[in-house]
């Protein structure tokens, strides 16, 4: 009877686990980083008559994705001259605003709005605290039941020649980010209690040019466990560099010439670092073993055909499904390159795909969203139209698919 009763709370406790992970999105693509969710009874098809729970308006402009903690959806926003800076927060049940923190004023910002928004970052959240950034126009943690900010820093210089879009990471109690941009390039690492600096690391690459335009990168780094050890993925412009999260020392690295504003995320698996590198449009397997410069002793594979500079692949099982800006999607066996079929749903996409509920959802700055099977041949499944362009990625918290639009937050879910 005692080993059934413990059996039960092992059960009850994964279940709790696993719902509980269900309804968190608390950064840039999800609980795994990798654009998966573990969600299951998500929509298929919805229309702007189908399907919504409720469609909440967001002012001004802002490309950064919706990230979840509870009953909480958070978000950015600016205005469209870059001037304010804001962070709002959504009820999830009833789409309401509980929050809209004006948080940061800037006299002089770049003008940079014709090639991105200056709201593009996504926040990362956990209980209690939600952290954003706006690059070098501000970086704050706010308490997320009073609205009140805990910390701010604006004396991370960065000349955001076409505008910030790096997004934060947590990692233990460091909250990391990486600015590279037209004057300056380097990875820091700030305290997540206090906002103070615990390392910053300047890059360290050859980029053949004074150009600052070639030395832009949008990437947001991952967290990696290569033997016992932690590494930070951390992509910039004509490089890879893997970093020492507690240090920030770097242990490895990889080159691509000519590459630069990647904004596609590294993905892990199967031994193995899938990386993308920009307007190079190169994907590279590399294994993360080793030290220095790897470039020519640890890449496994590369792929140069239709691939994107902005939507991150997803790694389904044991094939890579990259979709690239120009609406191609691309199935790829993950530790050969193999390719088994590459095939155009058309649009223009900057969102990242989602995978949830055996399902690959692509979203496109028309505002179609063309819902494919995981399989080896192309097999659409549903089209889907909303008014208005995506441009962030989704995310997704219990059976809601949460999408935000040029103008809007809509929560999508099946109608009981």
């Amino acid at each position: 009877m005692k080993r059934l009763l413990v059996l039960f709370v092992i059960c009850l406790s994964t279940v709790t686990s696993r719902a509980a992970a269900d309804e968190n999105w608390p950064n840039f693509h999800g609980p795994h980083h990798n654009g998966h969710s573990d969600s299951t009874g998500l929509p298929l098809t919805w229309s702007e008559k189908e399907n919504i729970v409720w469609k909440t308006p967001i002012h001004d402009s802002g490309w950064s994705s919706p990230v979840v903690w509870g009953n909480q959806i958070w978000l950015t926003t600016a205005t469209d001259d870059g001037k304010k800076s804001f962070a709002i927060c959504v009820d999830k049940q009833s789409g309401k605003i509980v929050h809209d923190l004006k948080l940061f004023e800037t006299e002089k910002p770049q003008n940079t709005r014709q090639y991105n928004t200056f709201a593009s970052p996504t926040p990362v959240i956990e209980e209690g605290r939600v952290y954003v950034t706006f690059g070098s126009y501000g970086t704050a943690c706010l308490d997320t039941h009073t609205g009140k900010t805990v910390w701010s820093r604006t004396d991370l210089p960065c000349l955001h020649w076409r505008g910030p879009a790096c997004s934060p990471i947590l990692f233990e109690n460091l909250l990391i980010m990486n600015f590279d941009d037209y004057d300056y390039q380097y990875v820091v690492a700030l305290d997540k209690q206090t906002g103070k600096t615990v390392w910053k690391t300047d890059r360290d690459i050859d980029y053949k040019t004074d150009n600052g335009d070639m030395k832009k990168s949008y990437g947001t780094p991952i967290i990696i466990d290569v033997n016992g050890r932690k590494q930070l993925i951390s992509q910039a412009a004509m490089a890879t560099i893997a970093y020492d999260p507690n240090t920030g020392k770097e242990i490895w690295r990889i080159r691509y010439d000519g590459g630069h504003s990647t904004a596609a995320r590294p993905l892990f698996g199967h031994g193995l670092v899938f990386m993308l590198s920009g307007t190079a449009k190169k994907l590279f397997a590399v294994k993360p073993d080793g030290h220095g410069d790897v470039t020519d002793t640890k890449v496994v594979w590369e792929y140069t055909k239709s691939m994107p500079r902005h939507p991150t692949p997803l790694l389904i099982g044991d094939y890579l499904y990259v979709l690239d800006d120009a609406g191609v999607v691309t199935c790829l066996e993950a530790t050969t390159g193999k390719v088994l079929y590459a095939e155009r749903i058309g649009g223009d996409h900057w969102s990242s795909p989602l995978y949830a509920d055996g399902r690959i959802y692509c979203f496109s700055q028309q505002g179609k969203t063309t819902v494919i099977a995981p399989e080896h041949k192309l097999r659409i499944l549903a089209t889907n139209d909303l008014e208005g362009a995506f441009r962030a990625s989704p995310a997704v918290s219990g059976k809601s698919i949460f999408l935000r639009s040029e103008t809007h937050l809509y929560r999508i879910e099946q109608k009981k």
